[in-house]
């Protein structure tokens, strides 16, 4: 059980003796010179720990690797208000990925969609003979789907079960596999073959509840619904300008890149798909949280939903020591694609509230800046 009593207060050799993982392997010069071109040296981040954060009823150790002020703070102290009423819940999708393959040059998009169709179960038997290891541990292709795009252009959209992959080197290799057999069978040509990172099948959720008074700094605690319905307020601002939206969700991934880079996860990939899903909203370009009151708890009520294609084998998480070490302190949630996605959707969760709480009490910069103005001086 992990202890978080004034872990903050502990000076850093005793931090790390608490958590119970060495961090004390670093990624060498020549591991480093297989990943990258041209290598001629390393990078560090420093790497913090979130704390409080009980998900599922489970509490874990939170590893973020970010080089920003207060971003921690932030996180482990909306993660305590939301422990007050059972901390954060999840509910995670199967981690289904798509790869496309761009079809060019066909007179009758009719017949191609046809001879796909009736194609389909062939094909999908050849996909998972490509990804016969993937069939194995219970992934592997579950669909295959033509979308006509226009009168010039067509795409095969092909559904992946990754299990606990990232699945992009997959999905690529796949498609460059089936596109040979896609020209055959339909007389079109075949031009990009690619996985998306647009990931709307792999989502996660979180939710939580932060009681009204645990938003209010004051000791008095008086003004905790008035703070949560100037937050709601922002939430709805959000929801209206995509101004606001794009910030809004900026500071989400402050907390969902900050555990993806701890964890070897490729964050590039998250903020692309997190932005696009907020683009998919009817109104446009929106917020991926949402906020509302619950009176009748004295509770502000909070959930995020946003895609996230994670992995915990493979690339980095295999080569690197300090991303195994966060793998190891994360425990269940180190060692399951999807228990890793509902973490780091609550994370998102926290940080965005405690950004909105911060901006809707005494300001962002005498609160949520803090820190990073005391760093700076």
């Amino acid at each position: 059980m992990p202890d978080f009593s004034r872990f903050y207060a502990l000076p850093i050799t005793e931090r790390v003796a608490r958590l119970g993982v060495s961090f004390e392997d670093n990624l060498s010069l020549e591991t480093a010179d297989q990943m990258v071109e041209n290598l001629v040296s390393t990078l560090e981040l420093p790497l913090g720990i979130a704390c409080h954060f009980v998900i599922n009823q489970k509490p874990v150790w939170v590893p973020m690797a970010i080089e920003e002020p207060s971003v921690i703070a932030a996180a482990s102290f909306m993660a305590k208000q939301a422990s007050k009423l059972g901390g954060f819940r999840t509910k995670v999708d199967e981690p289904i990925m798509m790869g496309q393959i761009q079809l060019l040059d066909s007179t009758d998009w009719d017949a191609v969609q046809s001879i796909i169709n009736k194609h389909h179960d062939e094909l999908v038997i050849q996909a998972n003979q490509v990804l016969a290891s993937l069939v194995k541990r219970g992934g592997g292709c579950k669909e295959i789907i033509f979308k006509p795009l226009n009168a010039k252009m067509a795409v095969v959209e092909v559904f992946v079960d990754c299990r606990d992959a990232m699945g992009a080197n997959l999905i690529n290799t796949l498609m460059e596999s089936l596109a040979p057999q896609i020209e055959l069978l339909t007389g079109a040509q075949t031009g990009f073959k690619i996985l998306s990172n647009l990931s709307d099948q792999r989502l996660a959720r979180a939710w939580c509840e932060i009681p009204y008074a645990s938003l209010d700094p004051n000791p008095t605690k008086d003004h905790g619904r008035e703070i949560a319905q100037r937050i709601v307020n922002g939430y709805e601002l959000a929801c209206l300008s995509p101004y606001r939206a794009a910030t809004h969700n900026k500071g989400i991934m402050n907390g969902i890149d900050a555990v993806a880079i701890a964890t070897g996860n490729d964050w590039r990939a998250i903020e692309a798909g997190a932005h696009a899903y907020a683009s998919q909203q009817p109104g446009g370009y929106g917020p991926l949280t949402h906020f509302e009151l619950d009176n009748k708890n004295a509770c502000l009520k909070a959930r995020i939903a946003l895609p996230l294609a994670l992995g915990v084998v493979g690339g980095i998480t295999q080569t690197h020591p300090r991303v195994k070490a966060c793998h190891k302190l994360l425990g269940d949630f180190g060692s399951s694609a999807q228990a890793l996605a509902g973490l780091m959707a609550a994370v998102g969760l926290a940080q965005n509230l405690a950004a909105m709480r911060a901006l809707a009490a005494e300001g962002i910069q005498q609160g949520h800046m803090a820190l990073h103005g005391r760093k700076s001086r």
